[in-house]
């Protein structure tokens, strides 16, 4: 199994994350998940089917990584500039991971399983904010 990282480009929150992925712009219908979040972007994974044994998308909001989504399909989209392009259909749930400092990069990058950051527990689900958070984060803590 491989995961993907990806920042999150126009948002600054996990919450504000969590609302737009509701809105039907960024959903597609799937025929055997129905209405599910989609990410685009312009590369088509090589390790797709390593991606698809059970990967999940991290995701790098304000500089850390805060959540993962499963990855459930892959598919190749025509965009209406005629150009190809890729698009990540996601679980809807939304899991909170260890929070990770991380700088910004372009594109997304595979990431090993070995070395992503943990799921979070409900008890360990910090109330803190998210500029609070990184600043903690940043310093170890």
């Amino acid at each position: 199994m491989l995961n993907l990282i990806k920042l999150v480009v126009g948002v600054s929150s996990l919450e504000e994350l969590i609302e737009r992925q509701k809105k039907p712009l960024n959903s597609r219908l799937h025929p055997e998940h129905g209405a599910l979040p989609v990410v685009h972007t312009r590369s088509y994974p090589r390790r797709a089917a390593d991606i698809l044994e059970g990967g999940s998308l991290y995701r790098v909001i304000s500089g850390l990584i805060q959540c993962r989504q499963r990855v459930l399909d892959i598919q190749t989209e025509t965009r209406p500039d005629g150009t190809q392009g890729t698009l990540f259909l996601l679980s809807p749930e939304i899991i909170r991971v260890e929070p990770r400092a991380l700088r910004p990069f372009q594109g997304w990058r595979y990431l090993e399983s070995k070395d992503a950051p943990k799921d979070l527990t409900a008890s360990q689900i910090s109330n803190l904010p998210p500029h609070l958070q990184k600043e903690l984060t940043l310093l170890g803590l």
